[in-house]
């Protein structure tokens, strides 16, 4: 429990185990945390991001929102290598915006 961070160290005890809320376990989610580091701009965008494997954990691509982030990997929550959002290829509608640019640019010469 105390490597989710839901209880501290001196806190192992069963009384305060069986007070735990629903919020802090809430608050360990990687939907959660993905919002909080200021990753996603909402909470539902938070979840379409993991879903759609653009967060990673460490070195691990992560696509459930449920996943509960230990304390010690919370630092390691970042985009992906392979997205576009982080350092990744560009997308779609980045690859159809730079052709289009590249086309109009020979026309004009």
């Amino acid at each position: 429990m105390s490597r989710y961070g839901l209880l501290a160290d001196d806190e192992l005890e069963l009384d305060h185990v069986l007070q735990l809320s629903t919020q802090k376990l809430l608050e360990r989610r990687l939907q959660t945390k993905v919002y909080k580091q200021g990753l996603a701009k909402s909470i539902h965008h938070a979840r379409v991001l993991i879903k759609q494997r653009h967060i990673r954990v460490g070195n691990q691509i992560v696509n459930s929102p449920s996943f509960n982030v230990r304390t010690a990997s919370e630092k390691h929550i970042d985009f992906s290598t392979n997205s576009p959002y982080g350092q990744g290829p560009p997308g779609r509608n980045a690859k159809k915006r730079a052709a289009s640019r590249a086309a109009a640019g020979e026309e004009e010469e």
